[in-house]
């Protein structure tokens, strides 16, 4: 006993699509008068009424969001050309200074003093040895980022490396800065000799 999809369907309680109804048309006998009196029809009566026009007010609307959309876009499209120059830019950059650190790299492998500085934002460290410390605090040395490294590099080494790619110095020392420039300096903030932890 094999029923048909259909009729499986049908009687799992799914219902039959509606037959679109043809539209029944009066047929016109040749022995039916013609009536033009108080019962006729305007002529436009059985035709769908035409769109009204839109008004100048809904043409000059649509111009202007249409004008308003070809701004935007013509602004996406200029700041993503403005992005993309911008990368290709500090791509170069970036190659440049690699090339310009070769060989002027002052990291010690075994160096085990950390030297702490903020940059990008977050704290960082590099390691370096007692002598290179010292220089570098004095402003003799300095640090540059490079491909998620800190490079030890000499002060003429950083300035070079500064004019090359300038979001590359992660550390620069200025022996010449003013000590107000510490917000710690102030005698508010000294920790007292007697002091025992």
């Amino acid at each position: 006993m094999s029923n048909s999809l259909r009729d499986q369907l049908l009687g799992l309680g799914f219902k039959e699509a509606a037959k679109p109804a043809a539209p029944a048309k009066p047929k016109k006998s040749a022995s039916a008068p013609s009536r033009q009196g108080r019962d006729a029809t305007p002529a436009s009566a059985g035709k769908p009424p035409r769109a009204a026009r839109p008004s100048r007010e809904e043409i000059d609307l649509a111009r202007a969001y249409a004008l308003r959309a070809e701004q935007e876009k013509r602004e996406r499209l200029e700041a993503e050309q403005r992005r993309q120059e911008e990368a290709r830019r500090r791509r170069e950059a970036r190659a440049r200074l690699e090339a310009f650190l070769q060989d002027k790299v002052l990291n010690v492998p075994d160096a085990e003093h950390p030297r702490h500085f903020e940059y990008g934002g977050k704290i960082k460290r590099v390691y370096v040895t007692a002598e290179q410390l010292r220089a570098l605090n004095a402003g003799e040395l300095g640090v540059v980022q490079l491909n998620g490294r800190y490079l030890l590099v000499t002060a003429a080494t950083l300035a070079e490396a500064e004019a090359i790619f300038p979001e590359a110095i992660a550390l620069k020392v200025d022996p010449d800065a003013p000590a107000s420039d510490d917000p710690y300096a102030d005698p508010k903030y000294q920790v007292p000799d007697d002091l025992v932890w």
